[in-house]
């Protein structure tokens, strides 16, 4: 008989039940996703949808934020205003999942393909640097309804281990919340987003 290999491993999850994404869909008035520790974009809100359209625009799926930080490092810089900030932020994270993951195989091959293409990835992950924020504000230019400054809560899924809901929100009144409201109404209708340059 052959020898016990160890503790069996929880694959990172690639997909999500359908029950998540209804909760996605039930958050209609604010960008709400699901991603994994290798920040794979597994689920959306039709709000998300909109607001995360230049992530988006990499026809891979799934979409992966890292690869947009890094391997698209113009449209990112465009895109987060803190850039330097979100890039540091992304390959701690990814550093640190590799230590709870070290034999996940798709993680392996992302840090592979970044450390590969990506000069300041190499250099991000050569820092060993490990942090994790669950909660702040991000600032965003999104390219139709301009800066959105939004507070960001990222929250563990206990039935999902490895799962983390994300769910962006602005204070009422305030610039970000008209720009989410303009974004909505256009994603609610199911238009396109760049259609939206045409709205303003």
């Amino acid at each position: 008989s052959r020898a016990p290999s160890g503790p069996r491993r929880r694959r990172p999850a690639v997909t999500v039940r359908p029950a998540l994404q209804q909760v996605l869909d039930a958050i209609t008035d604010a960008p709400a996703w699901i991603c994994n520790g290798r920040y794979d974009v597994l689920a959306m809100n039709p709000l998300a949808r909109a607001l995360y359209s230049p992530v988006l625009a990499d026809t891979r799926r799934p979409a992966n934020t890292a690869r947009f930080v890094y391997l698209d490092p113009e449209a990112a810089k465009t895109f987060f205003v803190d850039y330097d900030r979100i890039a540091c932020d992304v390959a701690a994270k990814l550093r640190m999942e590799a230590g709870r993951n070290p034999h996940d195989e798709e993680l392996i091959a992302l840090v592979g393909e970044l450390s590969t293409r990506s000069e300041l990835f190499r250099q991000r992950w050569a820092s060993q640097d490990v942090r994790l924020h669950r909660s702040g504000r991000k600032r965003l230019h999104h390219p139709v309804v301009g800066q959105l400054d939004l507070d960001v809560e990222s929250m563990e899924l206990p039935a999902e281990p490895g799962l983390l809901l994300n769910v962006y929100t602005a204070p009422a009144g305030t610039a970000t919340a008209d720009g989410l409201a303009l974004l909505a109404s256009w994603a609610a209708r199911g238009c396109p987003v760049n259609d939206l340059r045409h709205a303003r």
